[in-house]
C-alpha cells in the first residue's frame, strides 16, 4: 500500500473518530480533514490526480513556510519598524490568511513572526488552504475592494463552501458530518477574480518616518490578464488549474463522476522556492512529500518550457566578420512575463561559436554566484541594464523585468521604498495595447518607444563584430533564460542581520544551481 493511501486512510478514520466541527474561535479547518476524503482520485491513464496530495506540494499549500517571504517580511519591518504592526497584518492576509482572519474576527491583527515556525501554529502553517479558497464569497469580486487580500468569507451558521458542482442531499450530509462544511454550487469559484483578490497588491511607499508617501502597483497579473485578449477566452484556473479531461469523481468517498475536473496543482513558475522547500524541508517544517515536491518542480518546468513563450531566430546573415542575427520571441502567457513579484526576470542568453566550439560571442551567461555577466543592476546595485532594440556588444544583455525606485529616484528592492518603475519591459501578452495601457500595468523605459517590443512579443537585432572573419559557418543559440528570484533581490537581504534573512541568504548561495530555467531555445547555422 502507498504512503499516500495509508496516509489518506488514517485520516478518513481519525476524522470518523473525531468532532468534526471546527473551533468556536476559527471560521476554518485545516487541510487534512478535506485530504482525508479528496485524495486517492486516479484518472483513467492511471495519472494520481488526487485534490489534496497535488496542493500541499505547491507555493499555496506553503505560503506561510515560503524562506524568501519570510526574509521579504524581515527586511520591511526593519526598514519600517514603526509600521511593523501594519506590515505583518497586510503580510498574513495572503500568506497566512486562516490565522489572520480569526485574528481579525477577534478585534486583533495578524502577526508573521508569532507565528513561526510555522509547524507549530495549524493554521498558520496551512497557507492557502481549502477552506480559505472555498469559502470565498461572491460579492465584491472584481472591485477594487477586493484586492489586496480583500476576500471575503461567507461565515453564514450553515458553514458553506462553494465549488463549480451541484452536491445531492446525501453527499452534501456526508461531507458536513465529515468537515463541517456543507458544500453548494458557485461558479465565482472559477473566475479570474477570485484569484485577483490576493494576487493583486498595491503597496504604500513609506519614508523613514513611516509616513505614506505614494502608492505603486506591486503585482498586477489580473489586470494585466484584462488588457489582454485573454480576458475572453481563459481564466486563471484554465491555466493554472488545468482540467484533467475526463469525468473524475472529486471525492474518493461517495464520489461521482464529475465534468471539467479542476486538479490543484496551481502550476506556476516559482521551481525555485518549491526547491528550498524540498531541500530544507525539515528546518521549514514541509508536509508535502519528497516525491511530491519532485513531482511539483518538474511540472513547474516543464510548464515553463512549454506554455511560457516560443524562441526564433528569424534572420541570420554573415559577411565578413559581420554577424546580424534576429532573435523574436513570442509570449503565450496571459499576463506580462514574467509577471507578479518583481524579483522575477527574464532574459536573452546568446552564444556564437565556430565550427571548433570557440565562443565567438556570448550575451547573457549566468555568473555562478546567479548573477548575469553584464548586467549593470547585478554588478551595482544602484544601476539597471536599459532595454535594448538592438545589441552591438557582449556587455550588453536583454532582460525583461521591472525596476522600482524610490522617492529621489534611486533603484531599489525595498517594496514599501519603491514609488514608481524606472523599468517595466516585461512580455506583453497578445491583444496588449501599450498605447492606451493605465498607469498600473503601463510599460516604462526605453521598451515603450521600441516597435518591436508589442503586444506578444519583442524582436532583438543582435549587431556583432566577429573581429575576424570565421572559417566555415558560426552556430548560433538563443535561451530565454528565466529566474523567479534575480541576484540583487537575494543579495540585498545580505546586509540585514536577522535570522529570517541571513537564512535565506544561505539558502541562495547553496542553491545557485536551480535559480535558472530555460523557458525556451532556438539555434541556426549561418555562412
Amino acid at each position: 500500500m502507498s504512503a499516500r493511501i495509508v496516509c489518506a486512510c488514517l485520516l478518513v478514520a481519525a476524522s470518523a473518530v473525531s468532532a468534526a466541527e471546527p473551533t468556536d474561535h476559527s471560521q476554518f479547518v485545516t487541510s487534512d480533514r478535506c485530504i482525508a476524503c479528496h485524495s486517492n482520485l486516479r484518472a483513467p491513464s492511471g495519472e494520481d490526480v488526487s485534490i489534496g496530495f497535488d496542493w500541499r506540494s505547491t507555493m499555496m499549500a506553503n505560503s506561510a513556510r515560503d524562506p524568501y517571504w519570510h526574509a521579504g517580511v524581515r527586511r520591511e519591518v526593519t526598514d519600517h519598524p514603526s509600521a511593523r504592526a501594519a506590515i505583518e497584518d497586510k503580510c498574513s492576509t495572503c500568506h497566512m490568511p486562516m490565522a489572520r482572519f480569526d485574528a481579525a474576527a477577534a478585534g486583533g491583527r495578524g502577526e508573521v513572526f508569532a507565528n513561526l515556525p510555522a509547524a507549530e501554529h495549524a493554521l498558520a502553517a496551512d497557507g492557502v488552504s481549502c477552506t480559505v479558497c472555498h469559502q470565498i464569497a461572491a460579492a465584491g469580486l472584481g472591485e477594487h475592494e477586493s484586492f489586496d487580500g480583500g476576500f471575503r468569507i461567507a461565515t453564514d451558521t450553515a458553514r458553506g463552501v462553494f465549488g463549480p458542482h451541484d452536491v445531492d442531499k446525501g453527499r452534501a450530509s456526508v461531507m458536513r458530518s465529515a468537515s463541517a462544511f456543507t458544500p453548494s454550487a458557485g461558479d465565482h469559484i472559477q473566475r479570474s477574480e477570485l484569484c485577483a483578490t490576493c494576487h493583486t497588491l498595491y503597496t504604500t511607499a513609506l519614508n523613514d518616518s513611516g509616513e505614506q508617501i505614494g502608492t505603486l502597483p506591486e503585482q498586477v497579473p489580473y489586470q494585466e490578464w484584462l488588457h489582454s485578449e485573454y480576458r475572453q477566452t481563459q481564466s486563471c484556473q484554465s491555466c493554472h488549474m488545468p482540467v484533467a479531461g475526463v469525468d473524475m469523481p472529486i471525492s474518493a468517498i461517495m464520489g461521482q463522476p464529475r465534468t471539467h475536473f479542476s486538479q490543484h496543482t496551481f502550476r506556476g513558475g516559482n521551481a525555485f522556492v518549491l526547491g528550498l522547500l524540498n531541500k530544507y524541508r525539515d528546518e521549514l517544517g514541509v508536509k508535502a512529500l519528497p516525491q511530491e515536491l519532485d513531482a511539483a518542480i518538474a511540472e513547474t518546468k516543464a510548464y515553463l518550457g512549454s506554455q511560457a513563450a516560443t524562441l526564433a531566430i528569424t534572420a541570420a546573415r554573415l559577411a565578413g566578420q559581420r554577424l546580424d542575427v534576429d532573435v523574436a520571441i513570442a509570449s503565450t502567457t496571459g499576463h506580462k512575463l514574467p509577471t507578479a513579484y518583481p524579483a522575477r526576470r527574464a532574459w536573452l542568453h546568446v552564444v556564437v561559436t565556430d565550427e571548433s566550439g570557440n565562443v565567438l560571442f556570448e550575451s547573457g551567461a549566468q555568473r555562478p554566484d546567479g548573477a548575469i555577466v553584464g548586467n549593470d543592476n547585478d554588478a551595482d546595485a544602484a544601476r539597471f541594464e536599459p532595454h535594448y532594440d538592438e545589441i552591438r556588444s557582449a556587455d550588453q544583455v536583454q532582460i525583461y523585468e521591472s525596476i522600482m525606485v524610490d522617492a529621489q529616484g534611486a533603484v531599489t528592492t525595498g517594496l514599501l521604498r519603491g514609488v514608481r518603475y524606472a523599468k517595466d519591459n516585461r512580455l506583453l501578452p497578445r491583444g496588449f495595447d501599450k498605447r492606451n495601457a493605465s498607469a498600473e500595468v503601463a510599460v516604462h523605459g526605453e521598451a515603450e518607444q521600441d516597435a518591436n517590443f508589442a503586444a506578444g512579443g519583442d524582436s532583438v537585432r543582435y549587431r556583432l563584430d566577429l573581429g575576424r572573419r570565421p572559417v566555415g559557418a558560426v552556430h548560433v543559440t538563443a535561451q530565454l533564460m528565466y529566474q523567479s528570484i534575480g541576484y540583487r533581490w537575494a543579495e540585498n537581504l545580505r546586509p540585514y542581520d536577522a535570522p529570517e534573512t541571513q537564512r535565506f541568504v544561505r539558502y541562495y548561495s547553496e542553491s545557485i544551481a536551480g535559480t535558472a530555467v530555460q523557458i525556451a531555445r532556438a539555434t541556426a547555422d549561418v555562412r
